[in-house]
Order: C-alpha cells, then sequence, then structure tokens
C-alpha cells in the first residue's frame, strides 16, 4: 500500500496551517512557541503533568460533529494534529481584544498570581465552559475541580480559580462558530492519509492499519502518547517509525450490546471509562482518578493495557470484570483472558506484527454484582498507582457465589489474588470470611519496596483494601461511601 507524501495540515487561528519537513517527533508544544510564536502556551513539567501546556484540540467525531478535548501539548506529536482544529490562550479574546468569559472571571475573581500556570487553566476552563453550554449545563464545584485535576497552580491559588470557573458561566454566553472549522476539517478528512516518508504512518482504516503493521513489525504503535511522549522528552530515545492509529475510526468505538462492552484499542480513556462506570458505579471515582482529564482525553485504556505496567490502573479492574483482550495480525484474530497477556514484567503474548484491537468485557446481566475499584497513591489526584485493586462479587444472600480480584502494585504483572479467591467462594461475607481473606492475601503477593511504597505497606493496604470491601457490601449494614472515603463526591452517592 502506499500512501502519497503531503504535508501536516490542521486548522489553527482561522486557517488551514501545512506544516512540511517536521519531525515525527516534534511537539504541538515546540511548534507553538518556536514556530508559530503563540508564546501563550508554556512549559512546565514536559511530560503531561503540570498542566501549563494545556490547549483544546477539535476533531470530527464519529458522528461527524466537532468535538473539543483538552491536551497536554507537551507530550503530543505535530503529526497527531493532522485533519483537526488547534485552539490555544490567544484565540479566546473577541475582536478588539475582548477576555472570553473565562479569562475575564480568572482576573476578576484574582485566579492569576505569577502567572505562568494561568493560559492552562484558561483552557481547561474554556473546555469546560464550551462542553457544558453545548448541553445546557452548569457544572458542580467537584466537577470543575474534575476537570482541572491535570492544572497544576505552585502559588495555591485553586480556590479563586474554582470561583472563577463557575462565575465563568453568570457572562453573557459567547458563542464558538464552529461551521468554518467543521467545513474545513471534513475537507481535510477527504484528503489522502498523512505519510511521512518512513517515519510516520496515519491510516485511516482498520484493514489498512494491520497491512502496515504486518508489513512493518518492528514500528511503534503509537496512540494516544501520554506514555511515549515522554520517551522523546525524558529520555531522549529515537522512536524509529510510528504508526498512528488515532484516525482509525474502527478502533476508536466503545460499542455496548446485551452481553458485552467492547472497548477499540484507540478509544480515548474518557469514553473507555464513562462506559465502565454506567455499568458499574462502583468503578466511577477510580476513573476520574485514573489520570487528569487531558491525559484520559487521548490516553488510551488499548495502550494502557498494552503497555503492560505492574501499576497501570486498567488491567486490574479489568481482569476482575473477566475481561478479553482481541489480537489481531492480518487479517487472523484471536482472543485471550487478559490475565493470560501478561507473561512478565513488561512482557505480553503479542506476537511480530500483532496487535491489540480491542478489549471485550462482560455486562452485569441478571447478576448481583458488587464491583469495586480502588486506587491509593500519595496524591488523590492524577498521580500513579502504589497499589490499585479491582475486586468482583457475586453474592447469593450473605454467600458468596462467584469472586475475581486482581491487583497492582503488589507483584511484577497484575495478577488475580487466588488464593485470597479460593479463601472466600462458597463462604459467608462475614467478618470471620473477610479475616481468613485477608491472610490469604498475604500469602498470595511478594511486593517490592520502591520509591512509591514499602513491601510492608503495599501488604497491608491491599488487606485493608479488601476490608473497605467488606464494609461497603456486607449483607448487615454495608457503610455508604461517604463513611468509606475521606474524599466524598457528592455526584457518586
Amino acid at each position: 500500500m502506499t500512501t502519497p507524501l503531503r504535508p501536516i495540515r490542521f486548522w489553527h487561528q482561522g486557517a488551514v496551517v501545512e506544516v512540511a519537513g517536521a519531525p515525527a517527533t516534534r511537539t504541538v508544544l515546540n511548534w507553538l512557541r518556536e514556530d508559530a510564536r503563540c508564546t501563550g502556551t508554556k512549559e512546565g513539567c514536559a511530560e503531561g503533568d503540570c498542566g501549563a501546556c494545556t490547549v483544546v484540540v477539535g476533531e470530527l467525531d464519529v458522528q461527524g460533529d466537532l468535538a473539543l478535548k483538552p491536551v497536554n501539548a507537551c507530550i503530543q506529536f505535530l503529526p497527531t494534529l493532522d485533519g483537526k482544529a488547534l485552539y490555544t490562550v490567544e484565540d479566546l479574546a473577541a475582536a478588539g481584544g475582548t477576555l472570553h468569559p473565562a479569562q475575564a472571571a480568572m482576573v476578576a475573581c484574582h485566579g492569576s498570581q505569577c502567572g505562568f500556570c494561568t493560559p492552562g487553566f484558561v483552557m481547561s476552563l474554556w473546555a469546560c465552559y464550551e462542553r457544558h453550554q453545548a448541553a445546557g449545563s452548569r457544572p458542580s464545584r467537584q466537577q470543575l475541580a474534575d476537570d482541572l485535576s491535570g492544572n497544576l497552580c505552585r502559588c495555591t491559588g485553586y480556590r479563586p480559580i474554582l470561583e472563577a470557573g463557575l462565575q465563568m458561566f453568570e457572562a453573557p454566553a459567547v458563542v464558538l462558530d464552529r461551521e468554518p472549522v467543521h467545513a474545513a476539517l471534513q475537507t481535510l478528512q477527504a484528503g489522502a492519509p498523512l505519510a511521512l516518508d518512513g517515519v510516520f504512518h496515519a491510516p485511516r482504516t482498520l484493514a489498512d492499519f494491520a497491512a502496515l503493521r504486518a508489513a512493518r513489525p518492528q514500528a511503534r504503535v503509537l496512540a494516544g502518547s501520554t506514555d511515549i511522549g515522554l520517551w522523546v522528552n525524558k529520555q531522549f530515545r529515537d522512536l524509529g517509525e510510528l504508526i498512528y492509529i488515532g484516525r482509525v475510526v474502527e478502533l476508536q468505538t466503545v460499542a455496548v450490546d446485551e452481553a458485552l462492552i467492547t472497548i477499540g484499542a484507540a478509544a480515548p480513556l474518557e469514553a473507555a471509562w464513562t462506559a465502565l462506570a454506567t455499568e458499574w458505579p462502583g468503578l466511577r471515582e477510580v476513573g476520574l482518578r485514573f489520570a487528569s482529564l487531558p491525559v484520559r482525553s487521548v490516553g488510551t485504556m488499548g495502550g494502557n493495557v498494552a503497555n503492560g505496567s505492574p501499576i497501570g490502573d486498567s488491567a486490574p479492574v479489568l481482569i476482575a470484570l473477566g475481561a478479553r483482550i482481541v489480537l489481531r495480525r492480518g487479517d487472523a484474530t484471536r482472543s485471550l483472558a487478559l490475565e493470560d497477556f501478561y507473561l512478565g514484567y513488561m512482557q505480553n503474548a503479542l506476537q511480530p506484527g500483532e496487535f491489540v484491537q480491542a478489549l471485550s468485557v462482560p455486562r452485569r446481566g441478571a447478576r448481583a454484582q458488587q464491583v469495586r475499584g480502588y486506587k491509593i497513591s500519595k496524591r488523590f489526584d492524577s498521580d500513579i498507582s502504589a497499589v490499585c485493586m479491582g475486586l468482583v462479587l457475586e453474592l447469593d444472600g450473605e454467600q458468596i457465589a462467584a469472586v475475581r480480584i486482581a491487583c497492582g502494585g503488589l507483584a511484577g504483572t497484575v495478577q488475580r489474588a487466588l488464593q485470597t479467591e479460593a479463601a472466600l467462594l462458597g463462604q459467608p461475607w462475614t467478618a470471620a470470611t473477610l479475616q481468613a481473606a485477608q491472610a490469604a492475601l498475604a500469602r498470595d503477593f511478594t511486593p517490592l519496596s520502591d520509591m512509591r511504597a514499602s513491601a510492608a505497606y503495599r501488604s497491608q493496604v491491599a488487606q485493608n483494601l479488601l476490608r473497605r470491601a467488606w464494609l461497603e457490601t456486607r449483607a448487615t449494614d454495608p457503610l455508604p461511601p461517604s463513611a468509606t472515603t475521606v474524599w466524598f463526591r457528592e455526584e457518586a452517592a
């Protein structure tokens, strides 16, 4: 398959921009600051944590509508903008310099102190503003805090920033003119797929991607760049040839039928976790804490699973839910139980030329399931797990009819707690059964100590999480969420 070479093309500041000759791993941030001279966007951490570089990217969704999402410009490669729209803080003020309500509210509420982080906060607020204006809704203070979880203010100015987020909706509405952007993106979408000679390919169909992957097994698959972007910024690695799957529509879908939730490998984490939390509300909080909204907007569950980190937050929950992973090479597919995909530390069952196509998760059906996801980390928001646990109980009265528990952070891979499950299965869900299960959990894993937690802490925390699950799901006097978490979200009640 041959694809004609052409410039990277995207919408920026009212027109289609063409960029030729840029390295495949040049970041959006560097292009903005050094080439476009849009220096409002700042570099802070260069790893997608602080949010100083937050911009908003618009693209046509599967329904053909313009969807806007906040993105960390420091870890997004410029070719991934092809066929999309880029908005920065320079785009918000109206002609004549009239500030957008998000900007004006930040000024009125004294939300900017040193000012370095301010453009990123404003862009996150603008994305929130556009989403709620389109839906005719207003965010609560906690929902605003969740939206801003990826923006770090080192001057501790969060209170006035949150007040600005609420106040921006009180001003007369400002309507984004989407028509010219929509028309431009439709035109760009009709053009040939992007290919940068020998270094970057952006197929648009699953069949084309499968053929490319089979022909170039040495190439690296790029999805949300929330991990790979750090390899460039922090490790200065040469990534070699890249195949970008962010334009493959078939891989971006989340489909729900009577039996399964099927999550395409390129579906954003936000969409994937929303589907899981809709089915099992007990997973909502761990989904919000998975990462910041800008990371969840572009990062993928397929990429998180394929990465295979023992402290990844997807795998414990998915394994507990009995998920299977669909692998493909060429036209051939195969399906594995997700726990069988991991062969050792950062090792998996992928064969040369094979890729993750989807994850399939059995739905609840008529089963009396109690589903929980727990995450322990040093920071509440946007931090790496020390321990993550996924737990599914099926109760028949007070008896445990079925149970699956998977833990991350306790071994070289995410693993099932098989001895713990055996201690629980068929037993009454009582304090005595809990104690036996906690003892079994201590035998299931031999965790290591590192900078995030000691082995003893991890083991104790995992047992404590099992107790928390019992307190929340026991047949007699189960505790509400407000009694088992120090940070209770009213929306989760």
